[in-house]
C-alpha cells in the first residue's frame, strides 16, 4: 500500500532572505570555480543551487539549501554594517570632544576689534545677523579649533587616525598628571597661620550658631513687621549724592567700618578718601602706577586719622594692574608697605575677619594669602583654569571663596587648604562674589546676566536670578554693624523705643536685619536691590551714565554706594532718612 505523499513544508522569504540566498549562491559558485581550477573538486556539492532560479522560492521542502549558512551570512553582513556605523559615530563624537577640549585652551582676543580683524584674516564673515561680541568671540574660537584639528591630522598623513607614538602618549600622561589634584609641603609660617585661623574661626562659628538659635525664638509677629519695614525702606531709596571721583573710571568703592567715610579707587592709580554723606574729599593716596582694582578696609581700623607721615598702622589695602599690593595708613598719603609676588594684574583684595591676613586675586591665575605683621606671602593657591577675578572671606574666617574668568567659583577651607565646594552653573565669567552674614550662602554675579545663590549645607545652587540686562560687575550682601537708622525709626509700634531700650535689643535687631537684602551692579547702568529668601527685586536705582563697576553697603544700613565708568560715585539712601 503506497504511502500518501507528504505535504511539502513551505518556507517564506522576505527581501533580505532573497538577497542572502543570492549571496550564498555567488559565494558557492566562486568556491566551485576555484576548486575546479586546482583539480580538487570533491564531488557533489552540498548545495545544488544551479536549478534554484527555476524553482519557486517559496517551495524548498525537497531542496538541499543550507538555511543556517544563509542566516549566518545575513547576520555577518548586518553586523558589519552596524559596527561600521557605530564606529563612525564614535569617531565623530571623539573628534568633537577633542575639538572642544582644544578650543578651551586656545587664546582668543577679548577686544571686539581684534576679533573682527582675525575673522577677516581667516576669510570668514566679520559679523553674522543677530551676533553680539560674545557670540563673535565664540565663533572665532570654534574656527580656530577646527583649523588646529585639521593641521593636527595633516601633520602625519601616513599614520592611521588612532595611531599614537610613544612621545604623544608621554605628553598626554604628563598633561593628565598636571590636571590631577596635588599637594605641596607648606612652610612653618603657613602651619602656624592655619592653626591660628582654626582657633579664631571655631570660636566665631560657635558664637554665630548660638545667636542664630536665639534668633529663631524671636516673636514671629515682630519678625514679620521688621521685614515689612525693611521692604518699605528699600523701596524708598533714592539718589542722595553724586560726585566726580577722578579723571578715569572708578573701579572700586568701599565703606569704612564706621560708615562715615568711603574709599574710591580709580583707573588712574589714585585712591581718594571721602566723607559720608557730604561727599567731601579728605585725602588722596598715591602709590600705584596703573589701574586700581582692589580695595579693602581692615576690620579693626579707624576711619580718619590726623595726617601723620610717620604712621605705620595698616588701615586698608589696595591692589592694581601694576602687579603690586600696597598697605596704607589712613594718616599717610604714601603706602607703608608693598607686597610683591603676583605675576599679573591684581584685581581684588580682601582682609580676613581677624585683620591679621590679607587675600588677593590676580590675573596670573592664582590667589594668595599674606601675613600683615610680617608682610610675607604665606600661600600661593592655584585651582582656576583662567584669571581669578574676585575673592571674599566668610564671616567666621574659616572659608574663602574665589571666582574668575573660567566661570567657576571655589570655596576653600583655610584650615586644611582643601577645595570643599565648586560653585558651578554660570555660562560665562564671574565678576562679583560675596558671602551672606549667615555663613552658608554665597552669591555670585556673572557675565551671563544672572546672580546665583549657593547653599553650602546643600552643596548646590538654590536660586538663579535673571538680575540685569547686561553683565553683572559686583554683588554685596548687607552686613549689619548696627541697626539701620531708618529701621530703628520705623519698627511699626507706637513707641519707637519699645524694642530699643537696651543694647541687647539693638544687637538682636541688627542681626535679624543683617543679610536680609542683596545689592547687584551691572553694565546696564543699574543698581538693583533684592530681598533675600524670596529673592524679589525691590528697587532699581538708575543714575549712572553707562557701566556701574562696583557697589557697597554701609554697615549701619544708611547708604548704598556705587562707582561707575562715568567717573562718578553715588550715594543711595531712603527718602525719609535725615
Amino acid at each position: 500500500m503506497s504511502q500518501p505523499p507528504s505535504k511539502k513544508e513551505r518556507v517564506h522569504f522576505g527581501t533580505l532572505e532573497r538577497e542572502g540566498v543570492a549571496l550564498a549562491k555567488r559565494k558557492r559558485q566562486e568556491e566551485d570555480t576555484d576548486n575546479e581550477r586546482d583539480g580538487e573538486n570533491g564531488g557533489d556539492d552540498m548545495l545544488k543551487l544551479t536549478e534554484f532560479t527555476k524553482e519557486d522560492p517559496r517551495d524548498l521542502a525537497g531542496s538541499t539549501v543550507d538555511l543556517d549558512l544563509i542566516d549566518e551570512s545575513l547576520g555577518d553582513t548586518i553586523d558589519d554594517q552596524m559596527n561600521d556605523e557605530s564606529l563612525e559615530r564614535r569617531r565623530q563624537a571623539m573628534d568633537e570632544f577633542e575639538r572642544k577640549k582644544l578650543a578651551r585652551s586656545i587664546a582668543v582676543p577679548t577686544a571686539d576689534l581684534e576679533v573682527r580683524a582675525q575673522l577677516r584674516s581667516l576669510d570668514h564673515p566679520v559679523c553674522l545677523f543677530g551676533e553680539d561680541a560674545g557670540d563673535r568671540r565664540g565663533r572665532l574660537r570654534y574656527i580656530l579649533s577646527k583649523i588646529a584639528i585639521e593641521q593636527k591630522k595633516s601633520a602625519a598623513p601616513g599614520e592611521p587616525e588612532d595611531a599614537m607614538t610613544r612621545g604623544d602618549a608621554d605628553e598626554i600622561e604628563e598633561e593628565e598628571g598636571e590636571n590631577e589634584e596635588f599637594y605641596t609641603e607648606g612652610s612653618e609660617e603657613l602651619r602656624q597661620a592655619r592653626h591660628k585661623i582654626a582657633v579664631y574661626s571655631l570660636a566665631r562659628a560657635g558664637d554665630r550658631l548660638e545667636r542664630q538659635r536665639k534668633d529663631c525664638e524671636a516673636d514671629l509677629a515682630v519678625v514679620r513687621q521688621r521685614r515689612q519695614n525693611l521692604v518699605k525702606t528699600l523701596q524708598s531709596y533714592t539718589n542722595d549724592g553724586s560726585q566726580v571721583g577722578g579723571e578715569r573710571p572708578l573701579a572700586r568703592i568701599v565703606f569704612s567700618a564706621d560708615s562715615k567715610t568711603l574709599l574710591v579707587g580709580s583707573w588712574s592709580g589714585a585712591i581718594k578718601l571721602w566723607t559720608v554723606p557730604q561727599c567731601k574729599e579728605v585725602r588722596t593716596y598715591r602709590g600705584h602706577t596703573d589701574r586700581v582694582g582692589g580695595l579693602s578696609f581692615r576690620p579693626q581700623s579707624a576711619a580718619i586719622h590726623p595726617l601723620d607721615p610717620e604712621s605705620t598702622v595698616v588701615d586698608f589695602a589696595s591692589g592694581a594692574a601694576d602687579k603690586t599690593i600696597h598697605l596704607w595708613s589712613g594718616a599717610k598719603e604714601t603706602p607703608v608697605a608693598t607686597l610683591h609676588g603676583h605675576a599679573n594684574r591684581v584685581v581684588h583684595v580682601n582682609f580676613h575677619p581677624s585683620g591679621d591676613f590679607l587675600g588677593s586675586a590676580s590675573y596670573d591665575g592664582s590667589w594668595r594669602l599674606w601675613d600683615i605683621a610680617t608682610q610675607r606671602e604665606l600661600l600661593l593657591q592655584e585651582g582656576h583654569s583662567r584669571e581669578v577675578f574676585c575673592l571674599r572671606f566668610q564671616c567666621d574666617g574659616s572659608l574663602v571663596a574665589t571666582a574668575g574668568l573660567d566661570g567657576i567659583g571655589r570655596v576653600w577651607d583655610l584650615r586644611s587648604g582643601r577645595s570643599v565646594m565648586a560653585l558651578e552653573g554660570h555660562a560665562k565669567e564671574i565678576f562679583g562674589l560675596d558671602w551672606s552674614p549667615n555663613g552658608f550662602h554665597v552669591a555670585t554675579g556673572s557675565a551671563d546676566n544672572t546672580v546665583r545663590v549657593f547653599d553650602l549645607r546643600k552643596m548646590e545652587s538654590i536660586c538663579q536670578i535673571p538680575a540685569h540686562k547686561s553683565m553683572i560687575t559686583d554683588v554685596r550682601f548687607f552686613h549689619a554693624a548696627s541697626l539701620p537708622p531708618a529701621l530703628a525709626a520705623a519698627d511699626g509700634s507706637d513707641d519707637s523705643t519699645m524694642m530699643m531700650d537696651t543694647s541687647t535689643d539693638r544687637e538682636t535687631n541688627a542681626r535679624l536685619c543683617s543679610g536680609q537684602y542683596l545689592v547687584s551692579a551691572s553694565n546696564d547702568g543699574l543698581v538693583n536691590v533684592w530681598t533675600t529668601g524670596d529673592w524679589k527685586l525691590q528697587k532699581s536705582l538708575a543714575g549712572h551714565v553707562g557701566k556701574v563697576m562696583s557697589v557697597d553697603v554701609a554697615g549701619d544700613g544708611s547708604y548704598i554706594a556705587s562707582s561707575g565708568y562715568d567717573r562718578t560715585f553715588k550715594l543711595w539712601g531712603p527718602e525719609d532718612f535725615a
